[in-house]
């Protein structure tokens, strides 16, 4: 490890007293008193670089650790990215937790935190209220349930990997394991880091499950806007997924053998069941669930993800491509942590060649390929969670008409510096109650309504008592998640590939799958329910076992697509089937304009030659908006009379609908487009309707635009009296916001720098405190694309149009050849500040470059930098 020293100045003295005027003895005075300060500035910064600099991980030489086997090798690149050989899984692991340490400890000690609900313990009582909803949770309580029922094989691996962290712990304390220690002991002096268990692995399992949960805030959305809007209105703000226009992931359902039979019986391409249509304190948000979703990396607008896949049919080299893309927060460091897992003879007792993303603090790897298949990744968005009112009456509620007594418990919340806090959290049937948390979750209980035949409804016939509100999760009883990560990681065909994703319970994923054989195919996994009379779309009566949940939907009745005829499947959180699927998946889908786009430039692309590597790529970084081209219809006989605002609009009509980054036209119409929705549904507005998902306002607002006599196009407070006024106070109001902000020289705008993402780390980064963010947030960076766009990069309406969701990472595999791969994350392997590897991914993200995926020994070696060994101790 390389240390920095201060200079050292040596003051000169004058050998000669002599007279001096007093303006010359206090211009000297004053000489001496700031070359004073620059000695203390001078020694400071060379303490805070040794500060920084001491836990830069050791990347070259001979590290002797207690609990190796036998001697494993960590060749890294010049991106930092490890590449771990080992002859056991014991040593693998290890070793993964060891290089995870080096890499990204403090951001796995946050996350413990955050899963446990024990912020408190690290930043004091701003973070209580966090703390109470996700003890409330329970994350870790199933956590550890779930590991107690690892099996052996899988609890050896997670056990190995924390023997791996604590193995790194034993020799790096504080300052010495991440930066943010030192930081944190100026606030919080007497935290001591605690050993990593397997539990502590896991529980982020369930933090990624509640970043893509999928509609609960649409849910409780609609049950707050029931109060003031009727069912009709409900209806026209939240459509129907558009199947007319926009593809399914399964337009036909295949016929393949049932897991763990595959050898049996020959799985076959051909279309059974037609399901087919058309082709803390420092967290600045609003509330406490925007917190927690702030803290996992999501949701947000634009949370979501895009994958696809193309059989060697359509390719140049005859082989499969595989692209993935997934959308969630953006963070700093990323959640994303690369590595390759090799065991030095592949055999059945050391199975592991495998390379991709993972989670720092998460042995395995989650989305990437191994030496015979690779998958990827997107958000199933099917409906996962459900909202209950119950009548509560003192330590009883009310369930079919009888009282049953409230499961509760008491955990105690440490805070730093503050008195300890007794929390009572109470259950029901259906899970927690989450009322009391949240505000949201407050205003439900106070005016309650319940999802009904002909729409929302006030509960009739309730028993007594008060009203409350818990939530029914998935995610919240025990899993096997944690098992199927590593039955992913070893798995060879698509029976393997189906068997590992019979394990995937949460969260719900669309998993696409290639491999060396030219095989292509897609499984919806997941645990997802079968309900009685609901179906989610709105709270329902707990009091009422009708409204259970009667199981769930047998693996082997999931949508599965195995050589589709097409020659390609599109994943892009779209409608999985149409209604003609025996089973309720949602009413929430995203409503496909990702894919829609996707599966248009597929065609295209096909239609014009050969799909290469760098196709798959371009489609990752298309910028085409599809409001815009609506917008410019809508606006193409506006005029505004001001000279400024309709020059704006000559643009807009000239424009190609690309959200590039250096577009003048493009600055305008999202401005254009977010004061539209803000003047239709906010401004002016005594109920405003949600502007959240854009992908359903491009529904909404296109239906008001086709007709010219919608009641939303009057806004009395506004002084707009119908649809021309409307678009004309629109386009003013757009260019002047826009003028405020980049000038008004029409030529000098450009959305890329309007759009730009600010890179914030998710501790210290959000401090309020300047000096201490400027050592550990970058940016902003000017990106183009966009909310509901392929490369999408989402934004809030009515905010400042800064980035908040990102392509997260994205990997193009080749399977005719894993060494012409490519992949590439948002910032960096390391997590700690100023290190190279901090964010020198971040430039080649922001313009869709992929770099080189090695993999092979070969190119592991040529590709190679800096090889550590790991020996035993001994």
């Amino acid at each position: 490890m390389t240390t920095s020293t201060p200079e050292q100045t040596e003051a000169e003295t004058d050998p000669a007293p002599r007279k001096r005027s007093v303006g010359r003895t206090i211009g000297i005075w004053a000489f001496g008193v700031v070359a004073g300060i620059t000695v203390i500035a001078l020694v400071a910064a060379g303490f805070l670089v040794f500060t920084i600099q001491r836990s830069f991980p050791q990347l070259d030489g001979t590290v002797a650790v207690e609990g190796l086997g036998d001697d494993v090798t960590v060749q890294r690149d010049a991106l930092g990215i490890p590449t771990i050989t080992a002859d056991d899984t014991h040593d693998l692991f290890f070793a993964q937790g060891y290089v995870h340490a080096q890499d990204r400890f403090w951001e796995m000690d946050f996350r413990r935190h955050v899963t446990s609900g024990r912020l408190s313990e690290l930043f004091g009582e701003s973070q209580l209220a966090t703390d109470r909803f996700l003890r409330t949770l329970g994350w870790r309580e199933v956590a550890e349930q779930e590991v107690a029922a690892l099996s052996p094989e899988s609890r050896a691996y997670y056990d190995a990997y924390a023997e791996g962290v604590n193995a790194y712990l034993a020799d790096h304390n504080g300052a010495d394991a991440s930066f943010e220690y030192a930081v944190l002991g100026l606030q919080n002096s007497d935290y001591e880091i605690e050993p990593w268990t397997p539990a502590d692995s896991v529980a982020w399992l369930k933090a990624m499950a509640w970043d893509l949960r999928s509609n609960l805030e649409e849910e409780a959305q609609r049950a707050i806007l029931a109060q003031t809007y009727d069912a009709e209105a409900l209806d026209a703000l939240y459509p129907d997924y558009p199947f007319d226009t926009n593809p399914v992931i399964v337009p036909e359902i295949s016929t393949v053998p049932a897991v763990g039979t595959a050898g049996e019986e020959e799985a076959s391409g051909e279309g059974e069941l037609s399901v087919a249509t058309a082709s803390i304190e420092w967290s600045e948000v609003d509330g406490v669930v925007e917190a927690v979703s702030a803290l996992v990396g999501g949701a947000g607008e634009g949370i979501g993800s895009n994958s696809w896949v193309v059989s060697g049919s359509l390719t140049d080299t005859g082989m499969p491509l595989l692209a993935n893309d997934p959308h969630l927060g953006a963070a700093l460091p990323s959640v994303w942590h690369q590595i390759g897992l090799k065991c030095r003879t592949v055999s059945e007792a050391c199975a592991f060649d495998v390379s991709g993303f993972g989670f720092s603090g998460v042995p395995g790897v989650i989305i990437g390929h191994n030496a015979q298949i690779a998958w990827g990744f997107t958000n199933l968005t099917t409906d996962v969670t459900d909202l209950y009112i119950e009548k509560v009456d003192g330590d009883e509620y009310w369930r079919d008409d009888e009282l049953v007594p409230l499961d509760e418990r008491t955990e105690t919340i440490k805070v730093a510096g503050g008195e300890d806090e007794e929390l009572v959290i109470r259950s029901t049937i259906n899970g927690p109650i989450v009322s009391g948390l949240t505000e949201d979750y407050d205003a439900i209980a106070a005016d309650p309504y319940i999802g009904g035949d002909d729409g929302a409804q006030e509960p009739e016939d309730a028993p007594d008592g008060e009203y409350a509100v818990s939530l029914k999760w998935t995610a919240l009883t025990p899993g096997s998640t944690a098992e199927a990560v590593f039955a992913l990681n070893v798995a060879q065909d698509f029976d393997g590939f189906r068997h590992a994703a019979s394990l995937f319970d949460v969260p719900a994923q669309n998993l696409i799958y290639a491999d060396v054989d030219g095989n292509i195919g897609y499984q919806t996994p997941g645990r997802l329910p079968i309900r009685g009379a609901g179906d989610g779309w709105m709270p329902q009566p707990g009091w009422d076992s009708a409204y259970d949940w009667t199981g769930f939907i047998p693996f082997e009745e999931l949508p599965v697509v195995y050589n589709p005829a097409e020659g390609y499947i599109v994943t892009a959180n779209n409608a999985v089937v149409d209604a003609d699927y025996p089973y309720f998946l949602t009413r929430d889908w995203d409503y496909g304009w990702r894919a829609a786009r996707i599966e248009d430039l597929i065609q295209r692309k096909a239609a014009e030659g050969p799909i290469t590597a760098d196709v798959m790529r371009d489609i990752q970084a298309d910028n085409e908006f599809h409001m815009g081209k609506r917008l410019t219809a809508a606006f193409m006989d506006v005029s505004t009379g001001r000279q400024g605002p309709d020059a704006a609009l000559d643009l807009l009509r000239t424009w190609n609908a690309q959200n590039d980054a250096d577009s003048d036209a493009a600055a305008y119409a999202n401005v254009l487009w977010d004061e539209l929705v803000q003047n239709l549904f906010v401004r002016g507005r005594e109920n405003p309707a949600p502007t959240t998902d854009q992908a359903r306002l491009f529904l909404v607002v296109d239906a008001i635009l086709a007709d010219p006599g919608s009641d939303w196009w009057q806004n009395e407070e506004l002084d707009i009296p119908g649809r021309e006024a409307m678009l004309a106070r629109s386009a003013e109001g757009a260019y002047d916001r826009l003028a405020s902000l980049q000038g008004d020289n029409l030529s000098k705008w450009n959305w890329g720098s309007l759009h730009a993402l600010p890179l914030r780390s998710d501790t210290f980064g959000s401090s309020g405190i300047a000096p201490i963010e400027m050592l550990f947030n970058r940016g902003p960076y000017a990106v183009g694309g966009g909310s509901s766009i392929v490369n999408a990069t989402g934004w809030d309406i009515g905010g400042d149009f800064a980035t908040v969701t990102v392509p997260s990472m994205r990997m193009v595999v080749d399977l005719s050849d894993f060494d012409a791969s490519r992949w590439n994350h948002l910032t960096g392997t390391s997590g700690h500040t100023f290190h190279p590897n901090y964010v020198d991914q971040t430039e080649n993200w922001q313009k869709a470059i992929l770099t080189p995926w090695a993999f092979s020994a070969d190119a592991v070696a040529a590709a190679t930098t800096n090889t550590l060994t790991l020996t035993p101790a001994g």
